[in-house]
């Protein structure tokens, strides 16, 4: 019942592989390859040596809740308070505390598809009936309003939104969000927010959280953290703001599992909002240049169709030409047993990712354009 999540799969083949002394190109994990930003690590060390190594509020230090709020203030136009405020070690245990709290045997979550992996584990282990929001290409992949309006019903308790979305790119506009919420008010649901690519965005694509519109704030518990944006995946720090009464059962949950966020952690992470954000936007303006790359070296490969994500750090081409009725997963093996080039199959994100896969493009250049000269090798011979 208990899913997971294929990235770590991988990275466990691929240390295998490197083991031996074979050189791998990784398109698989989502992790910026860029250090954490200076600042953020000082401040991370200081906290350290000053000696902030013990237990915290289970919610989180109230300087950091504090600071999250100024930051929901400022980039979603929304006001919290910091008892709305849970920050835990990264964004997974808020996806799995909310379900917790949530759902049961009987209910409905409804779930992004092709979409992150942990939101269907994590209902499923609480008996709840996940039901498929189709995401297609056809439609940038997002959803098909008419279609979407004949999934949710009075059964659903939770709906995960993710925008800018893992594994497509893909962003929501604001019709698909209005439409979300004259559903989540009519049908009375909680919507989960994952807004952890808030800030990788490109070309006219802009992001527009749920939570600030009418009705919405009630209804929606908003999801971020610090791994990407701030390249800070080890460290393990996330944050959820949602109604108060919510944010105490959720901290109730949190002191059950993991007793709190790592001290030392949090005061890196009021740093990292706080603090200069130009590291950020460098990193971003990168990540363009690759996704452009990475697109048009995929187009360029016959039988390949990527569409260009207007946002996150992923591409999900479309290899069905390649596949010629094989399946997904099969490619993703070969493309790293025979070409040293990791990626994950688009079915690891659902049924509907079956027939792509996806690439990271969080990585240098040169390694991307290595990879691709790859990839197109391989698949002439797959």
């Amino acid at each position: 019942m208990l899913g997971t999540e294929s990235a770590f799969e991988v990275a466990d083949r691929v240390a295998e592989i490197e083991r031996k002394g074979k050189r791998v190109i990784k398109f698989h994990i989502g992790q910026p390859d860029f250090p954490t930003p200076e600042n953020v690590k000082r401040a991370g060390i200081k906290a350290i040596e000053k000696n902030f190594t013990g237990y915290t509020q289970a919610e989180g230090i109230r300087e950091l809740r504090e600071r999250v709020c100024k930051e929901l203030k400022s980039s979603r136009k929304v006001s919290y308070a910091p008892e709305e405020i849970v920050a835990a070690p990264g964004a997974k245990p808020i996806v799995f505390a909310a379900s917790f709290a949530l759902l049961e045997k009987g209910c409905e979550a409804v779930v992004p598809n092709p979409g992150y992996p942990i939101f269907a584990s994590a209902a499923r282990v609480m008996g709840a009936r996940v039901v498929s929001m189709p995401l297609r290409e056809k439609h940038g992949f997002s959803f098909e309003h008419e279609e979407f309006k004949k999934i949710v019903s009075r059964k659903t308790r939770l709906l995960f939104l993710n925008s800018p979305a893992n594994p497509t790119g893909g962003v929501l506009s604001h019709d698909d969000l209005k439409l979300v919420r004259d559903l989540a008010v009519d049908y009375d649901f909680i919507v989960l927010s994952d807004e952890v690519y808030n800030r990788f965005l490109y070309g006219n694509a802009k992001h527009e959280s749920i939570a600030s519109l009418g009705g919405m704030r009630e209804r929606t518990i908003l999801l971020d953290g610090f791994s990407k944006t701030f390249s800070m995946t080890g460290w393990r720090l996330g944050f959820a703001a949602m109604p108060r009464e919510l944010a105490h059962e959720i901290t109730e949950i949190a002191i059950n599992i993991y007793s709190c966020p790592a001290n030392f952690t949090q005061r890196a992470g009021i740093e990292a909002l706080a603090g200069p954000q130009e590291s950020v936007k460098r990193m971003i303006r990168e990540f363009d240049k690759r996704r452009r790359l990475i697109v048009g070296g995929l187009n360029a490969i016959e039988g390949v169709s990527c569409i260009m994500p207007k946002g996150a750090f992923y591409a999900f081409p479309n290899v069905k030409k390649i596949l010629r009725g094989r399946k997904s997963d099969a490619l993703e093996n070969f493309l790293l047993q025979k070409a040293g080039v990791s990626c994950l199959s688009g079915s690891s994100f659902g049924s509907l990712g079956e027939g792509y896969l996806r690439f990271s493009y969080a990585t240098s250049e040169g390694e991307i354009a290595e990879g691709l000269n790859r990839v197109e090798k391989a698949f002439s011979q797959f």
